[in-house]
């Protein structure tokens, strides 16, 4: 379990929610299969709703992994979306491609590889959605540029934001995480302090933050 919540709601939260098939089945089980971290069944749910809500025609992922949740959200837009993934790891980026093209996704997910704070520098382009879902002690270091690319109205979601619990209790703490706790604490505070953004941090998954401009600030 995730450890951010009690066991018997994240059972229950996850039991309303239908078992994937095709595709998505495979890459799961590939994933479990391999040790590859892929999005929480509940986190897949809430970015399949998202997309519905925001119908964003350009969405922006950081860490790609197996190609996973840019399919997942390529296919909750009904396949009307372009979506760049950014992924630094040469494996990853050659089995998410194979696995984006064995799908038939190919020509709406284009992957890049490199490191997510250099990819983002050389990219000029507005989009509806970014998934922030790399590295977790580097989210300060992008949020910058993911801000300077999104849209004026446009939505940010942040996967892993309170790590196993360890974000919101010392207690949790595992010694040799400390850096990654204190850098994700510090980017949280960041943006809930910002006059010019709003947060919403959610017990779902392994912590979701879903960041958004106010539309006045003082």
């Amino acid at each position: 379990m995730s450890g951010i919540t009690y066991d018997y709601m994240e059972q229950y939260i996850r039991s309303l929610i239908e078992e994937s098939s095709g595709e998505l089945k495979q890459l799961e089980d590939y994933a479990i299969e391999n040790s590859v971290p892929i999005v929480h069944k509940e986190v897949r749910k809430f970015l399949e709703i998202m997309i519905n809500i925001k119908k964003p025609k350009t969405i922006l992922e950081l860490g790609t992994a197996i190609g996973y949740s840019s399919i997942i959200m390529c296919k909750a837009s009904g396949d009307n979306c372009k979506i760049d993934t950014i992924e630094r790891d040469l494996n990853m980026v050659n089995i998410s491609k194979a696995n984006i093209k064995l799908y038939g996704y190919d020509d709406r997910i284009n992957v890049l590889n490199g490191e997510c704070t250099e990819v983002l520098k050389n990219l000029h382009g507005k989009y509806d959605l970014i998934f922030m879902d790399a590295g977790k002690a580097h989210y300060n270091d992008f949020l910058p540029e993911c801000l300077r690319l999104l849209q004026e109205d446009g939505v940010i979601i942040a996967d892993n934001v309170l790590f196993r619990g360890m974000i919101a209790s010392k207690e949790l703490v595992i010694r040799r995480k400390i850096t990654i706790v204190k850098r994700m604490r510090k980017f949280l505070d960041q943006v809930s302090k910002s006059k010019e953004l709003m947060l919403s941090v959610i017990p779902m998954g392994d912590g979701i933050a879903v960041i958004t401009r106010r539309r006045s600030y003082e």
